[in-house]
């Protein structure tokens, strides 16, 4: 098999970010344009989670496809990121593989594990403040984290939602990104630096708080990825920091007056 170009592989990117979080970032951008011409900013309001019919299990049917469907990018970067000289199909294991290359595996899942919840710990604690301060200062949009009724399967497709975020973002945006930039021969402050702004990018539609808070947290978890080589943690990280939100919204959020 032939090594891409920097040629080609520059094309790649465009493609798999125009098929997710490139995308993203672009309406992101159009929807805060849209809310700021609309009124202050502290006015409005941004929902993560949308009921998408009126009907439960037509609902549920929606949510689960598209959790399905976010995550083809993800199977997409990593058939890109395979030495298809070295692994065959199934072969999680094999030097060759995008999963053991990006440490996107159950090779030390108690380690991983730790420092998913350490990271957890030192993200979501000072994201609260940053939301609160970003309200203050009427840059930041109201957040629901969740915006489904309350059905039986409510909680499961929150968790779902939850774990779909972090592996579409950290595999996408942390371990294929910081590899492809690195090919192209920019150095690590500057991978780093785009991951992070495009992070910060797609959530732009939350308001101006939310930006900067995602973008260090991007710093954050790229640093981390280029010293330990391992996505999981990061996705482990992400997924819970989403669960607690989107899952203690939908639990609690009424009961302490939000929502």
């Amino acid at each position: 098999m032939l090594v891409p170009s920097r040629r080609r592989m520059r094309l790649e990117v465009w493609i798999v970010l125009g098929l997710s979080l490139g995308q993203s970032a672009v309406y992101s951008v159009v929807q805060l344009l849209d809310k700021m011409t609309r009124a202050p900013l502290a006015q409005g309001t941004s929902t993560l989670n949308r009921s998408q019919s009126t009907r439960e299990y037509f609902d549920l049917t929606y949510q689960l496809l598209d959790i399905i469907f976010a995550l083809v990018p993800v199977m997409l970067v990593l058939y890109f990121l395979t030495d298809h000289r070295q692994v065959a199909p199934g072969d999680a294991g094999s030097p060759g593989s995008a999963f053991r290359k990006l440490g996107f595996n159950f090779a030390r899942p108690g380690k991983d594990v730790l420092q998913g919840l350490g990271l957890a710990a030192l993200i979501g604690i000072p994201s609260l403040g940053l939301y609160a301060a970003g309200r203050a200062l009427g840059i930041t949009t109201a957040i629901i984290p969740s915006g489904l009724d309350a059905y039986w399967w409510t909680v499961p497709v929150l968790i779902l939602s939850a774990i779909r975020h972090g592996i579409v973002e950290e595999v996408i945006v942390v371990g294929y990104l910081l590899d492809r930039f690195g090919k192209f021969g920019w150095s690590t402050p500057l991978a780093i630096a785009l991951s992070s702004l495009l992070r910060g990018s797609y959530h732009l539609y939350q308001g101006f708080g939310p930006f900067i808070g995602n973008a260090v947290m991007g710093v954050v978890f790229a640093w981390i990825y280029t010293r330990t080589k391992r996505v999981m943690p990061l996705v482990i990280a992400h997924a819970l920091l989403d669960i607690v939100a989107f899952v203690g919204f939908s639990l609690f959020g009424k009961a302490v007056g939000l929502g």
